[in-house]
């Protein structure tokens, strides 16, 4: 019991000894956070082009892409989280990301046009939607606790996305 509490005694010193002048230990973990959701945050924009695009070529989708688009839409919000409701002019999430490379494990942003008939385009789509998901899934094992359960119901989410997209409507599961 003694080298426990010793090993623990030892634990807290060794951590406060870590050479970096008035940084806070938090302040690693915050940053982390930031960039992950701006990360999360462009690439559900980049989705929520290509339902844009999809949308504008094949505009008897509309009504079949709306609640998936407001879903991802309000993937985008939660994402970006508290700072989000900064006000104008302040510095939120995206505001650093303009022009930055995407982050580890993420897909490339899709810049190739929707393809020709709606059933190639849902198919792309359904594919963007099930690799956002995985590169989510991936990532959110890095993640803190909080982000980590956010990323987790939005990766579940795009995998469901994924599904609907390439379900016939109407026929039974």
């Amino acid at each position: 019991m003694l080298a426990g509490a010793a090993g623990a005694a030892g634990a807290v010193l060794l951590t406060g000894c870590t050479g970096e002048s008035g940084a806070n230990p938090g302040d690693n973990g915050i940053a982390l956070e930031r960039r992950m959701r701006e990360g999360a945050v462009r690439d559900t924009e980049r989705l929520l082009e290509r339902y844009d695009a999809t949308t504008a070529a094949h505009p008897d989708l509309a009504g079949r892409l709306a609640p998936l688009r407001a879903a991802v839409a309000a993937h985008s919000a939660a994402l970006a989280g508290p700072a989000a409701a900064q006000p104008p002019g302040a510095a939120g999430p995206s505001a650093s990301s303009s022009g930055s490379a995407p982050a580890a494990g993420t897909p490339a942003p899709r810049s190739a046009p929707v393809p020709a008939t709606a059933a190639e385009a849902l198919t792309e789509l359904a594919d963007t939607e099930r690799s956002l998901s995985e590169a989510r899934t991936i990532t959110l094992a890095g993640a803190p606790g909080e982000l980590a359960r956010l990323l987790a119901s939005v990766a579940a989410c795009g995998a469901v996305h994924a599904y609907l997209l390439t379900a016939t409507p109407g026929a039974a599961p």
